[in-house]
């Protein structure tokens, strides 16, 4: 339900930036305030789920999801449409509680079967959203697109409370293998009994145990991304303008810019410096710096990064007008990005039947390549609607075995009774990948833009340097995401990971 939202929302993205009188890079925060939202509550949900339990916590995250779509179709400005959006994004943070879910109920071997078809329904979403969104945001507006979920969102709310039924798991035997055997490597603290056996996989539990919520940590790191992407906000070279041809400057001067680095830094350094100190941390580093996980949850950052810059440009490269654009309507240009969805709704169970075969390791590689390949004919061929969906599809294809095959690495390396904590990282560093993404687009269509005559009136929208630059950027990352895949493999199979080689 929450892609099958993003994904038809995304077709309406211009015409918000014509309604609004907005530029492109404040365009990029419809999606950005979302994820920021959503990055900052997936821990808290992961470890509010540990405590409190799955069901508990995922009823009440939907009824908040279904309160921020209800007041965001009445939004008549773009603060408005911001605080919507964010509360919206709280119902992204059911995520990790999914994938625990799944752990819970599926067999260790079966799992990531499991996390395919989970995977596959965030597909389905996207399919349904781009093949109906286009044409309710053409024939009834792009209000339209919040209020006809409502009554999925209440059904959704009945179905959790009537057939979800998942316990707390506590037991000390469930510990995963590889934890306990790399208990050292994730850094637990100094703590000898007086037997001489060591007592740190008792004290580790006792902190997943505790019912305190590191509010500063979430505080500081809501500050730190903030203030990162409104300096990609505000970067700009170039004046900017709305569509309505009324052209304006941004008014961030150099010295708010710096003023914005400034904050982002010493935001970035106070959360870490919490989270390093606190006995409940919001992100626990001993998990998140394990040998396994660690490039994990880089290679997820850059799917992220990579999913949701394209969601933004996309739509604003396929409806701006010819020559800079296709000129297409909302309908039309879901139906482009069509191929993209249903490759993503195809490959979600298939990638992780090929994992339960393969492994995880060997499809990250493959899908990591496929992914380069993806925006290197981005970058070589954007020129036809056709090239544009083949292009997409093959991006499609690298990034669900990318995920099904990452997200698999995580849950395997995770003790059981820490799932929820361990995902929500997880999740938390995919969504801050992907508030990047828009941002990152938007202040590249912001800085290259040409001018078109429409009606005798002058107006600016990105030029193809722009999408140019976008592109390239996906390249250049997904070589990256390679290189950590590969990172990955040794490290994995020096360990020997029950179930993942």
């Amino acid at each position: 339900m929450t892609i099958y939202t993003e994904t038809m929302l995304i077709p309406a993205i211009p015409d918000l930036i014509k309604g609004f009188h907005i530029s492109y890079s404040m365009s990029s925060w419809i999606l950005t305030a979302y994820l920021i939202t959503a990055a900052v509550m997936t821990p808290i949900a992961g470890k509010l789920s540990d405590i409190y339990g799955k069901k508990k916590v995922l009823l009440i995250i939907m009824a908040t999801y279904a309160v921020g779509l209800s007041v965001a179709g009445f939004a008549t400005n773009i603060y408005f449409m911001l605080v919507a959006r964010a509360i919206q994004g709280i119902g992204m943070s059911s995520f990790p509680i999914a994938f625990s879910i799944v752990r819970d109920k599926f067999p260790r071997e079966k799992m990531s079967i499991g996390n395919g078809v989970l995977s596959s329904m965030t597909a389905a979403g996207a399919v349904i959203g781009l093949i109906i969104g286009g044409s309710i945001i053409k024939y009834y507006g792009w209000e339209a697109t919040f209020f006809t979920i409502i009554p999925i969102a209440i059904g959704l709310l009945i179905t959790i409370w009537r057939f979800i039924n998942v316990d707390l798991v506590r037991s000390q035997s469930d510990l995963a293998p590889i934890i306990i055997k790399e208990n050292s490597n994730i850094g637990y603290t100094n703590n000898s009994r007086s037997d001489g056996k060591n007592n740190n996989n008792n004290n580790y539990r006792k902190k997943y145990d505790s019912k305190t919520i590191d509010l500063k940590g979430a505080i500081t790191l809501a500050i730190a991304v903030t203030s990162f992407l409104l300096v990609l906000t505000y970067m700009q070279t170039d004046s900017t303008s709305t569509n309505n041809g009324s052209q304006h400057a941004l008014g961030a001067s150099s010295i708010q810019v710096e003023s914005f680095v400034a904050t982002g830094i010493v935001s970035l350094a106070l959360f870490i410096l919490i989270e390093r100190r606190s006995a409940y941390p919001l992100v626990d580093f001993r998990l998140l710096l394990h040998k396994s996980i660690l490039p994990s949850n880089l290679i997820i950052l850059i799917v992220g990064f990579s999913l949701f810059m394209i969601f933004q440009t996309i739509s604003i490269m396929l409806r701006d007008p010819s020559p800079l654009g296709f000129g297409e309507d909302a309908a039309k240009a879901g139906n482009i990005a069509l191929p993209f969805a249903l490759v993503l709704l195809i490959f979600g169970p298939t990638s992780g039947y090929i994992i339960s075969k393969l492994g995880s390791l060997k499809p990250i590689i493959l899908g990591t390549i496929i992914t380069a390949a993806g925006f290197s004919g981005l970058v070589a061929f954007h020129s036809t609607e056709f090239s544009i969906s083949v292009n997409l599809a093959v991006l499609a294809v690298g990034l669900s075995l990318t995920i099904v095959g990452v997200t698999n690495v995580v849950i395997l390396s995770t003790p059981k009774e820490y799932s929820g904590i361990s995902l929500g990282t997880t999740t938390l560093i995919r969504i801050v990948g992907s508030a990047i993404g828009p941002a990152l687009a938007g202040m590249f269509m912001e800085s290259n833009q040409s001018v078109i005559n429409i009606g005798g009136i002058l107006r600016h929208f990105p030029s193809a340097d722009s999408y140019n630059f976008i592109f390239l950027t996906g390249m250049l990352v997904s070589i990256v995401a390679i290189a950590l895949a590969i990172w990955l493999r040794r490290r994995a199979v020096k360990m020997a990971i029950p179930n993942l080689t």
